[in-house]
């Protein structure tokens, strides 16, 4: 559960972030997947994440913290953001950067829009998470906006995908940020990955 959720600190360097003396969970998708507004619904703070209708409104790595115990790191989204490539290009070594060096970060929770077939781009990217050992978990936003057996078929396609690349697909959740589906399912599930840690911190 919960209680309480404040911003810490916001930057573009990841040897600058918080130093990581607790469980760390991070949220990244492409751009304008509904990112900001799963954070504010799971945080139940309205203005916690700032959303835009603009994608690419996160630009830095944004921590978070909660219930004094462990840190929310919301990422910059990758994908189709209109900026110029050398921003693209800092903006791919710093999540890199990020995502490889924080031995705190126990899942990176990649959203995905689940009123779409597969996208190769979000393929990509849990393909690269897989190759570095990255602890990946699937989340399908928007489930609200599409019947829930068109939901149900674009998620089935896109689990499919993912068994071709690896021999099982990882932990999902679907989710609808309006509607507060799923919610509780990963608020369950991301309180796991926190008292795992605390019974093995790796630091």
């Amino acid at each position: 559960m919960i209680q309480k959720a404040e911003f810490v600190v916001s930057n573009t360097q990841p040897e600058k972030c918080p130093k990581p003396d607790r469980a760390e969970i991070a949220f990244i998708g492409r751009s304008n997947v509904g990112k900001s507004s799963l954070i504010n619904r799971l945080t139940g703070v309205k203005e916690l994440a700032k959303t835009s209708q603009k994608p690419g409104k996160t630009q830095l790595i944004n921590h978070f913290n909660i219930n004094d115990r462990w840190y929310l790191v919301d990422l910059p989204g990758y994908g189709f953001a209109k900026v110029s490539k050398d921003t693209k290009a800092k903006w791919e070594v710093m999540i890199s950067g990020y995502l490889t060096g924080r031995k705190n970060l126990c899942g990176v929770f990649i959203l995905i829009d689940s009123r779409l077939p597969p996208q190769e781009i979000d393929l990509e990217f849990l393909l690269w998470c897989g190759t570095e050992g990255i602890p990946a978990v699937l989340v399908f936003t928007k489930a609200d906006k599409l019947s829930k057996s068109q939901v149900d078929k674009n998620v089935k396609a896109f689990l499919k995908k993912t068994e071709e690349i690896f021999e099982e697909a990882p932990d999902y959740f679907v989710t609808s940020a309006e509607k507060g589906t799923g919610k509780d399912e990963l608020t369950t599930f991301i309180e796991e990955l926190v008292n795992e840690y605390e019974e093995n911190p790796t630091n």
